[in-house]
């Protein structure tokens, strides 16, 4: 087992009990250390590595609320309380469409769970905790500074995500609770700023209120039960309007469509695209994973040969498929 590395978040950037209207301390016992190992041929080993740490919290009996990422094909899941026990978890679920994963703890936590708030009553500028396992001194007071719409490389798409300033160093799975004592998000990412001519770092934060609707499932069926979104296995990031690849997913559709980095998506089913966020929606419009997805490529040229357009045809897949199921125990 690795230890989870003794570090503290600065004294200035730690939230204060008395700043807050509810039992702090008793709130972030509700957050647990989380640590997986994942077997070194799974899908995701390459990209997200066979050893994955973070946060979780603990939201009903035993059940652990994290994101995602952490947990995807994980073969052992270990939670680390505040108290130094360690209980062994299980997978039981992750939703590719929000990024929530949720873990069952195989042993007693006894720990009280956190209540679930409304992220959708957030408002700008709202004091909030973003909290990490191990109470005050690992979790960060912190600002709503933004709730809008965020677009992942990784074909992910959230309408308004919360964002929050200043960020936690160790932001994967943490809880973001509001002033009532209430979890209204899960931590995702730490993504750079400009404020001022200076960057800065925030927190991308998914609301809580999308959890409500795909709960009964996850815990039912380990995901959503519904057919699953078209998905390329294809990484892109939007420059100047354009839709440019930037990796491709080994053994994914795009990779036997032979597909390439530096390719830049100009269509989709003949509907030109200049922003991730239209290239997502067009191809989740097309249809359930398993579609046809027609692209218009430009294949950008080299200083002696010149670039090429082309249409291609993808045929979509449901990235499940390509995960390992988790142990049943």
């Amino acid at each position: 087992m690795t230890v989870l590395t003794e570090w503290r978040v600065p004294p200035a950037n730690q939230p204060r009990a008395s700043d807050y209207g509810f039992d702090l301390n008793r709130a972030l016992a509700s957050v647990v250390g989380l640590h997986a190992i994942i077997p070194p041929d799974a899908f995701s080993a390459e990209t997200l590595g066979t050893e994955r740490a973070g946060n979780g919290v603990v939201i009903d009996d035993g059940l652990v609320l994290t994101i995602g990422y952490l947990i995807t094909e994980a073969e052992s899941v270990w939670l680390h309380l505040g108290d130094g026990r360690v209980v062994e978890g299980h997978v039981l679920g992750f939703d590719a469409v929000t990024g929530f994963g949720l873990v069952q703890a195989l042993g007693p936590l006894d720990i009280e769970p956190l209540p679930l708030g409304s992220s959708a009553d957030t408002r700008l500028g709202d004091r909030v905790v973003v909290g990490g396992a191990g109470g005050r001194t690992r979790s960060v007071a912190s600002q709503i500074v933004a709730k809008q719409e965020f677009a992942g490389y990784w074909e992910y798409l959230l309408d308004e995500a919360l964002f929050t300033y200043p960020a936690h160093p160790n932001w994967g799975g943490t809880g973001l609770i509001n002033e009532r004592g209430e979890l209204i998000g899960i931590g995702s990412l730490q993504l750079e700023r400009e404020r001022d001519g200076k960057a800065e770092h925030v927190n991308m934060v998914v609301p809580i209120d999308l959890l409500k609707p795909i709960l009964d499932d996850l815990r039912k069926f380990g995901r959503v039960n519904k057919p699953a979104r078209p998905w390329l296995g294809l990484f892109s990031t939007e420059i100047d309007n354009r839709v440019v690849v930037i990796g491709i997913s080994t053994n994914g559709p795009a990779a036997r469509a032979e597909l390439k980095t530096r390719d830049v998506i100009l269509a989709v089913d003949g509907e030109k695209v200049t922003s991730q966020t239209a290239f997502y929606k067009k191809m989740w419009a097309l249809g359930p994973a398993g579609v046809d997805v027609p692209l218009t490529v430009h294949h950008q040229g080299t200083a002696h040969h010149e670039g090429v357009t082309f249409d291609v045809t993808v045929t979509s897949t449901d990235r499940f498929k390509l995960l390992k199921a988790p142990k049943l125990h």
